[in-house]
């Protein structure tokens, strides 16, 4: 599938960007790898990183900024498949500079649906989180509509365009820059004894890079436009991996955030009705006019039940105490 293909993402030098950089040499051979982004420094670091990795002679580094939509059109000549992960994605900081999170997450999700287009890209994949919804702070409030956006990219494409869009949704990865994980690494290497927990009731998705990557993956090769795919991963007790990683330590629980939610959701009862399981993934389905599911189907799934929800408080699937200390061997 991506042998022989360019292949560009967008915020290329975060975690998502890193790993895949890595997985994608252990899998396929493709022509070039694009990482796009507006941030020198880190572009560098992670060239110096990469160099005795991956084939750095296929690898090309772009500085760009997704609101560009120059820049971004003249990065997207001769690219086959894009992977949009740029995003402001730190709540409170999309809080306080609300008109930056607009540009970057919606302004530029339209530069990058307008270059595709016009660039004659084959496909497109979106980076989404929980947060998109049922929003209830500003980043999950632009993701949202970041995804409608390359949802209804596909109704553009007329006879003349060829691009196909397809949004991958997951929430926080375990271990990534910016989760819980290396936060509370620091205080237990620093010797510290006490972890900060905002609600002992809070419950998450666990999933991995590894496992976000290959979601990823699949999306390039199945979609055929307007899909969402959810991966199907376990839930754990913020509490429970406090426990794991410091098993004798002590909890501070200092309260829910301004933006955060008890529970990640995935997939809505209002989304149940175009949902439909797979063995390792969901797929949410568009609901338009010019969409026709006899066409746009993978086979393999099954619908699942009106009013279905998939919610980290209510899954089937949990890593408990001793399974999280294995899962925490593994990032």
């Amino acid at each position: 599938m991506l042998n022989d293909k360019t292949i560009l993402i967008t915020g290329g030098t975060g975690s998502f960007g890193k790993k895949f950089l890595t997985k994608i040499f252990a899998s396929y051979e493709p022509k070039k790898v694009i990482i796009y982004s507006r941030d020198e420094f880190k572009q560098s670091v992670m060239k110096a990183e990469y160099m005795d990795k991956v084939d750095m002679s296929r690898v090309r580094f772009f500085i760009g900024d997704v609101r560009d939509r120059e820049r971004l059109s003249r990065a997207f000549e001769g690219v086959d498949y894009v992977i949009h992960a740029a995003a402001m994605k730190q709540v409170p900081t999309c809080e306080y500079n609300p008109m930056e999170a607009v540009k970057t997450n919606i302004h530029g999700a339209q530069n990058v649906i307008n270059a595709a287009l016009d660039s004659g890209v084959e496909k497109v994949v979106a980076l989404s989180t929980d947060k998109a919804v049922n929003p209830i702070n500003l980043y999950g409030g632009t993701k949202l509509v970041s995804d409608k956006l390359f949802i209804a990219a596909n109704a553009y494409r007329g006879e003349n365009y060829k691009t196909v869009f397809s949004v991958v949704r997951y929430g926080n990865v375990a271990g990534s820059r910016g989760s819980v994980i290396p936060i509370w690494k620091k205080i237990i290497s620093d010797g510290g004894d006490t972890l900060g927990v905002t609600d002992m009731r809070m419950t998450r998705f666990w999933i991995t890079l590894d496992e976000g990557v290959e979601l990823v993956f699949k999306a390039l090769r199945e979609s055929k436009g307007g899909e969402t795919y959810i991966s199907k991963i376990p839930s754990f007790h913020i509490g429970d991996l406090a426990k794991a990683m410091l098993p004798n330590c002590k909890i501070d629980e200092f309260g829910i955030r301004e933006g955060e939610k008890l529970h990640e959701v995935m997939v809505t009862k209002d989304d149940s009705y175009l949902t439909y399981e797979y063995e390792k993934h969901y797929i949410i389905y568009p609901h338009f006019d010019w969409w026709d599911l006899k066409k746009g189907f993978t086979e393999g799934g099954k619908k699942v039940p009106d009013g279905f929800e998939y919610n980290s408080g209510t899954n089937v699937e949990w890593l408990d105490v001793e399974a999280l200390k294995e899962a925490l061997r593994n990032i």
